[in-house]
């Protein structure tokens, strides 16, 4: 399921590429190895490096990638880094600039064109499962609006677990957490079936075992193990999509620059003890008790309380903080903002109706 580096090498020899793109995060592309890799490999053939400067997609720098790949016009467009870097590619393959580009995105009137040109992605980090997924999202004034369409699936990827392992362990956890989150949310959510459960369960039973050891000894085994977990849950959520957590989760991201794994994070707990406790008003066509038996089995857990513990001490061995006071963020004085960057569509998932008091209730109770 994973692949080598002479895999890569073979794919673009074969295909004769004469134009190649590169689009990376500067300092991921040169820690994971890949800069070295890459320039030898095609050192022979046209190529144009554009390195992104954001932490998240934001619709200013989408714009600046957009124009340099339709002015350079080459036949292979090659994403090596994390998900922002691979949401940048997967929406600039498809969309053309116009002057009511923020417009059509804010109003989710996704201006869709075919695909600009082959799109190959390579993943840096294990957690985001974007290189699988037709999602992706971009910021505009500090809210996240998602895209989705089977055209930003990427015409193929590699997992290559050597670029995995040189990633500062910040960048690791938060990662990893993601990919652990997707899975449980998306074992819950409302649009989930046989297929995504299988591949949510598969995702969990890896990374429940391979996630802490994986920063702690970040070898080639620990790597391949949480590429393969992150890649299972990438093609879970690409089903069901996500719930409450990651709903909840953007404007922590937007606001306050909290790494979106870590921004998942923040209240998980919370929220699935709210599904647990009100399951019996559950919207799902599922028995959701039978779904949450299913987790705790995964868990190895008697009960919610002893889930939640679990993931608590997930979260204190990844240095994963969720106290509001310690991470300086004043939730009464920016709850409106907070509300404000809510993503609907993935709170839409969720497996229990969740209004906005509920919620208001749930991230107040992180500063306590």
């Amino acid at each position: 399921m994973v692949n080598s580096l002479d895999d890569i090498e073979k794919f673009i020899s074969d295909k004769s590429f004469k134009k190649i793109f590169v689009l990376s995060g500067k300092k991921s592309f040169v820690t994971s190895g890949a800069e070295n890799f890459f320039k030898k490999i095609i050192k022979d053939k046209d190529i144009k490096f554009f390195y992104k400067q954001s932490e998240v997609p934001v619709l200013d720098e989408l714009i600046k990638i957009i124009r340099e790949i339709r002015n350079y016009k080459p036949d292979l467009l090659l994403a090596v880094g994390g998900g922002t870097v691979i949401d940048y590619a997967k929406i600039a393959n498809v969309v053309d600039l116009r002057p009511d580009l923020a417009e059509l995105i804010v109003n989710y009137s996704y201006p869709f064109k075919e695909k600009f040109t082959n799109l190959v992605v390579i993943p840096t980090t294990a957690g985001s499962g974007a290189e699988i997924t037709s999602n992706a999202v971009i910021y505009v004034d500090k809210i996240k609006h998602s895209f989705e369409s089977e055209l930003l699936i990427p015409n193929n990827y590699f997992l290559i677990p050597e670029f995995l392992i040189s990633a500062p362990n910040k960048i690791k956890a938060s990662a990893g957490f993601d990919a652990i989150a997707q899975a449980l949310e998306s074992l819950v959510s409302k649009k989930s079936n046989n297929q995504s459960v299988d591949y949510a369960s598969k995702s969990l039973k890896i990374s429940t075992n391979s996630y802490i050891s994986f920063l702690k000894n970040p070898n080639m085994k620990n790597a391949t193990e949480m590429s393969i977990a992150s890649n299972l849950a990438g093609k879970a959520i690409s089903i069901s999509k996500t719930t409450a957590p990651h709903a909840t989760s953007y404007p922590f991201t937007s606001l306050f620059n909290i790494s979106h794994g870590h921004a998942v994070s923040l209240f998980f707990e919370k929220f699935f003890k709210f599904n647990y406790d009100n399951k019996d008003k559950s919207e799902t066509s599922f028995d959701l008790k039978k779904r949450f038996d299913l987790i705790f089995d995964i868990f190895d857990a008697s009960n919610i309380n002893d889930f939640n513990s679990k993931i608590s001490l997930i979260k204190k061995e990844a240095n994963l903080e969720d106290d509001m006071k310690k991470l300086n963020i004043n939730i009464e004085k920016n709850s409106e903002s907070i509300i404000k960057g809510i993503n609907l569509l993935r709170l839409g998932n969720n497996p229990v109706k969740i209004d906005e008091i509920d919620i208001r209730q749930i991230i107040k109770q992180n500063e306590i």
